[in-house]
């Protein structure tokens, strides 16, 4: 992790003596038995020759060192191989091959583009660790050098309006694809001046208007992100719309000839998580213009990749899928940017997905505080240097063979340094941001927003009309009817009100989407009934049953201008999404407001008494959310509750949770305030006791929600019947939390109850306890009664159930004993 020189880019060679010196003392601690394979197979017992030095420089090291035979020999690869590859993987024909050879080599312009997009990025990296060696740059931070062909590729092939998802190790990918250094730097110091106004910081790297989209810190979450942005290119296709200036959709059709395509960054450690298997099957089924670029540095972190991983040869693993794959050494700067091409070629030509591995090594630890211990690594990277160097590399070979003087380069290489002195000048120049700015970053819409007043695309009539068929728009349009009229007669359902407010904004904003399992059978409570019918499936999607894919599929939609429901079955099923319903709550701050989230994910849940569904479809985990950061979570008991926030989540900017009674979803009917849109922010008062009963001090404030609501309407009468009473309020808005109105009724009955459907440790009870202690203790005569799930999983048989679910009767017993001090 120490710097590998001082103050120019030159002098990190000053190390390569002492390295050659490690390297040849230290061979036998990274050697492998003859026989043994690298990566793609093959076999290489030979000791790799040390190319000779031509950087003016560099120390002096005449003698070759006794090259070890690494635990992961170079693969010496051929331009013929790569050629060969792109014929029989892609179908090019030798005169196209040539021509993406000549175009390189045979353009002296293009490789000093090249040389100075490796020479920038390596610059870069360098100030990065001085900096964070002087402690300028705090937290993670992960470099790239030893890896700079694959900036060079970005620099070359990639363009603006394409999307870019990379992972933790993104700061040269950023600045290849046009991230201001400064900017970047300046993130990095935590400054305002940074692409993410100090939010971000390393690993967090956005830019909007070059469509870098992260920068993401959870290794392969950002694969099904990619994945939603290359949807959203076909998107805007299929509706005839774009992004104009200000990146903000309009009635404009993109050209003729949009090329766009989504690259994702991944190592070939990363590569093994399920999320690639997933991602290669969409990519293939949709034909996504998807590349996905595989950092091959064979290591998982620091461990040797192939000690945990059966077949490291990723760009093989789309076969299944028929998704070709290409192979290329990224020792070689101009045959990763000639077969790169070739490959994205290959996508934008509307063939769909491709898969690119380089082959490549890392030069610097995990990170600058990596001890380093595991197997081999030390003496890997030593070599590394010395041996692997693509600029090195790239010199020996442009300078021997003419195409470059030794001035020349060095002149390139004292602009790129003066450019990156500039960064850091600029970093170190730019104001901290206000503290102030960490809660305005919380949410893109504030929680009192009024959605009813929320425009409308001007446009989407127009859309609507040349992406709806009228027959499909009669029929919709009949299914709507019928469900406002079942409005009207107080006859419709939960599971159906949210299904009129989904099919009403999927109308009135044509940027709405829907993914789903069991999507176009309507799911298990018709919430996206007719919808796949009624937009298609590029709009309404049936998905695959892994709710982290299609989570991270949606939350790549909504940082490319649309607007994703998600529906889930059951919501305990989206444990399977917890890393991406995370991010998308962190997006808009961590991009310091760059990009909204709009995200709206339904489903049903809670814990009925007597539900019988066993422990997996009885968890609480609207409280397992509760802590995940820019998240509106809300609850559901009633149609008209239903309705109404579901047309408020989908035209909010941010991530929102709707949380519905998985027992009451076809068994709870009413009416409808039909074409409003309620509160995100607010509970809701569904009973007040006597003002006889708060005078005689026999007046309970009750909070519950979802399945609690029905237990508790039904326990009013036997609670009046004692001379009790009871406010009832319904919590619809669990985050934000609604205080003024429960500070309102305690002012009037001073005694609390939460029948609560979460456990007992970290429950949402606990969370409005705990506040209303802090915030209105003064109101309390008495101890918050907290009515809650015991921590014991729910058990299936009735009989047990009742030690761990509460339920009506205990609402009554715990009102009494309130009033009667019995606590």
């Amino acid at each position: 992790g120490a710097p590998h020189g001082k103050k120019q880019l030159t002098m990190y060679f000053r190390s390569l003596a002492v390295a050659v010196a490690l390297c040849a003392s230290s061979a036998n601690a990274f050697t492998v038995t003859p026989g043994s394979r690298g990566l793609a197979g093959a076999v290489n017992t030979r000791a790799p020759a040390v190319p000779a030095l031509r950087m003016a420089d560099v120390a002096d090291a005449t003698e070759a060192a006794a090259d070890p035979t690494v635990m992961r020999p170079p693969i010496d690869m051929p331009w013929e191989s790569i050629s060969d590859q792109l014929k029989s993987t892609f179908g090019y024909s030798d005169e196209e091959v040539a021509a993406y050879e000549s175009a390189v080599d045979g353009d002296k312009s293009v490789l000093l583009q090249i040389y100075n997009a490796m020479t920038e990025a390596r610059a870069f990296e360098n100030a990065c660790n001085q900096q964070y060696m002087q402690g300028k740059i705090r937290g993670f931070m992960h470099l790239d050098n030893g890896q700079e062909s694959i900036p060079a590729l970005v620099d070359y092939a990639i363009k603006n309006g394409d999307k870019k998802y990379s992972y933790y190790r993104e700061h040269t990918h950023a600045i290849a694809s046009g991230v201001d250094p400064g900017a970047v730097m300046a993130e990095l110091f935590m400054k305002e001046g940074g692409t993410c106004k100090g939010a971000g910081g390393s690993m967090h790297i956005f830019d909007k208007e070059t469509y870098f989209q992260g920068g993401w810190a959870l290794v392969s979450e950002q694969l099904p992100y990619a994945g939603g942005a290359a949807k959203s290119i076909q998107l805007d296709r299929h509706l005839g719309i774009s992004d104009d200036e200000k990146i903000e959709k309009q009635n404009v059709a993109p050209p003729a000839d949009d090329d766009r395509l989504s690259v994702v960054f991944i190592g070939e450690g990363g590569s093994q998580n399920g999320r690639m298997a997933e991602l290669l099957n969409a990519a293939a089924k949709d034909n996504l213009p998807l590349l996905i670029i595989v950092i091959d540095n064979g290591r998982a972190i620091n461990t040797f990749t192939q000690d945990i991983a059966k077949n490291s040869n990723v760009y093989q693993q789309g076969k299944h899928y028929g998704v070709p794959g290409l192979l290329v050494d990224g020792l070689n700067a101009a045959d990763v940017a000639k077969g790169g091409k070739a490959v994205i070629d290959h996508i934008r030509s509307g063939k769909g997905p491709a898969v690119l591995q380089v082959h490549t090594y890392r030069f610097n630890g995990h990170s600058p505080a990596d001890p380093e211990h595991e197997r081999g690594r030390k003496e890997e990277k030593a070599w590394a240097r010395a041996a692997q160097d693509p600029i090195k590399a790239f010199e020996d070979k442009y300078i021997g063979n003419g195409v470059f003087s030794e001035d020349e380069l060095k002149d390139a290489r004292k602009q790129i340094l003066a450019k990156v002195k500039e960064a850091v000048k600029f970093a170190d120049g730019s104001p901290m941001p206000p503290v102030e700015l960490a809660k305005e970053l919380e949410y893109p819409d504030a929680p009192d927003t009024d959605y009813n007043k929320k425009v409308a695309p001007e446009w989407a009539d127009e859309v609507n009309a040349r992406t709806i068929s009228s027959e499909q728009m009669e029929t919709v349009n009949a299914h709507i009817a019928d469900l406002r009229a079942k409005a009207d007669a107080g006859e419709v359902s939960i599971g159906d009100a949210i299904n009129l407010a989904i099919h009403e904004e999927m109308l009135r904003d044509p940027t709405t989407t829907i993914h789903a399992e069991d999507l176009q059978a309507g799911s298990s409570y018709d919430i996206p009934k007719l919808t796949q019918q009624t937009y298609g499936q590029i709009r309404a999607a049936d998905e695959i049953i892994d709710e982290g894919h299609f989570i991270g599929k949606a939350l790549g939609e909504g940082m490319n201008g649309y607007r994703p429901i998600i529906e889930l079955m059951n919501t305990n099923f989206g444990i399977y999404g917890m890393a991406e319903i995370s991010s998308a709550g962190n997006t808009y701050a961590t991009t310091g407001g760059q990009f909204d989230m709009p995200m709206t994910i339904i489903g049903a849940g809670g814990t009925a008494p007597n539900q019988a569904l066993g422990a997996e479809h009885s968890q609480p985990f609207h409280a397992y959310v509760m802590g995940i950061p820019g998240l509106k979570i809300c609850t559901a008991a009633s149609p008209d509750a239903a309705y109404g926030i579901t047309k408020s989540m989908i035209r909010d900017n941010g991530p929102c949770f709707l949380f519905a009674p998985v027992k009451m979803m076809k068994e709870a009917k009413g009416k409808l305030d039909l074409d409003k849109c309620a509160p995100l922010n607010k509970c809701a008062l569904l009973h007040e006791a006597s003002q006889s009963s708060v005078d005689a001090g026999q007046a309970v404030t009750v909070l519950t929600y979802l399945h609690g609501v029905k237990e508790a309407q039904v326990s009013i009468e036997p609670i009046q019947e004692e001379g009790f009473d009871i406010d009832l309020i319904e919590l619809r808005s669990l985050k934000p939390l609604d205080m003024e109105t429960i500070g309102k009724s305690l002012a009037r009955t001073n005694k609390l109850v939460i029948l609560d459907e979460s456990t007992k440790s970290g429950g949402v009870g606990a969370t409005i306890s705990a506040q209303v202690s802090e915030e209105l203790f003064d109101l309390l005569d008495a101890p918050v009664k907290r009515l809650c799930m015991d921590d014991a999983p729910v058990p299936y048989a009735s009989s047990m159930e009742k030690a761990v679910v509460k339920r009506g009767e205990d609402l009554v017993q715990g009102v009494f004993d309130l009033c009667l001090g019995a606590y």
